[in-house]
């Protein structure tokens, strides 16, 4: 089968969807319900074991196909380089940690500096709580940390598109 990494983590994300709906049925089959009569009649109220039997294979078939196929991705995250010749798997590290400053620097920026009045019995006075960093020199630095985010994630995205030959 003719395939590129994008088109394997849609299917992974398909197959993980599956699980999960599987997972939850397997646990509303657990049990068979019977009720026993004084005298040893039994009767079957609910009997969910071929259920519970055919989506436990299914759930079974399901991780084995999500773990080959995730096994495909990292190996082709370490098989592929960028321009810069990192593997896509350095470079989403790097790519991770990138998000973290950007978020860090996004937060850094909802504080201003403050100015409280406070007002005791005898005393009046201003509480002030100065920045400790120019808002203007982090959001350059913000800019310029989005602006590696794109650029790595469209790098990237160009290596996913690389059509390559599997078998399922």
């Amino acid at each position: 089968m003719k395939t590129n990494i994008s088109n394997l983590m849609n299917i992974v994300a398909e197959y993980e969807r599956n699980l999960n709906e599987l997972s939850n049925q397997l646990l509303g089959h657990v049990y068979t319900t019977i009720t026993k009569e004084l005298d040893g009649r039994e009767n079957v109220i609910e009997d969910f074991k071929a259920d519970f039997s055919e989506e436990y294979s299914d759930y079974l078939e399901y991780s084995n196909k999500i773990a080959k196929i995730k096994k495909v991705i990292y190996q082709k995250n370490n098989e592929l380089k960028l321009p810069n010749g990192k593997t896509i798997q350095d470079t989403l590290v790097e790519l991770n940690l990138l998000r973290k400053q950007s978020d860090l620097f996004t937060r850094l920026l909802w504080y201003k500096n403050v100015n409280k009045r406070i007002t005791e019995v005898n005393n009046s006075y201003f509480e002030c709580k100065n920045l400790n960093f120019k808002p203007e020199e982090i959001k350059t630095e913000l800019k310029k940390v989005e602006e590696q985010i794109q650029e790595i994630e469209f790098e990237i995205s160009k290596l996913n598109s690389i059509e390559f030959e599997i078998e399922l």
